[in-house]
């Protein structure tokens, strides 16, 4: 395999159920198939507005782009901005970066974070940021070998399902 022949495009509507069984099959490989809850049409939705709405002036929640081999996919990632207030600029977030197990090694998934990080000089961002299971010394060694820093010092925190609904009917500001 030649990285000529391999092709980098941002998903559109068509790419959804693809898009979608690549995710499944990141679960998986993450073995986490059981955290997946979420379904095509979500998906859909949040990248391209509701199916059959006018999406001409929909914001995008996140964005996609996928690795075609020969007009294969063989992986995707998923990302979004976020914002630092230190910097005061806009950065960008993977938040999912997966090469199907039989491709890698050839250099698609630096093909991939190459192209968001050229996204994120082009629209003025100051960082590209992403996260990684400690477990996973491959994608680590990787990340590094393309020159990321591990920050050790930082933990995500999430707060989810029961919880988040708990929190989120609370009210802070003296209304019921």
């Amino acid at each position: 395999m030649s990285l000529n022949e391999l092709r980098l495009r941002a998903a559109t509507p068509a790419d959804v159920p693809v898009l979608f069984e690549l995710i499944k099959a990141l679960a998986e490989y993450e073995k986490l198939s059981h955290a997946v809850t979420g379904n095509v049409t979500s998906l859909e939705a949040h990248l391209f507005g509701e199916p059959g709405s006018d999406r001409s002036n929909y914001r995008p929640i996140a964005e996609a782009i996928i690795a075609e081999l020969t007009g294969q996919p063989v992986g995707f990632s998923l990302f979004f901005h976020n914002y630092s207030t230190f910097l005061t600029q806009p950065g960008i977030y993977i938040e999912d970066l997966f090469v199907l197990p039989h491709y890698r090694g050839r250099g698609i998934g630096k093909q991939l974070v190459s192209y968001i990080a050229e996204l994120a000089v082009s629209r003025n961002c100051a960082r590209l940021e992403w996260s990684v299971l400690d477990w996973n010394e491959s994608a680590i060694g990787f990340y590094q070998h393309i020159g990321a820093s591990i920050l050790d010092e930082w933990r995500i925190c999430r707060i989810t399902d029961h919880a988040l609904h708990s929190l989120g009917a609370k009210r802070f500001f003296g209304n019921k």
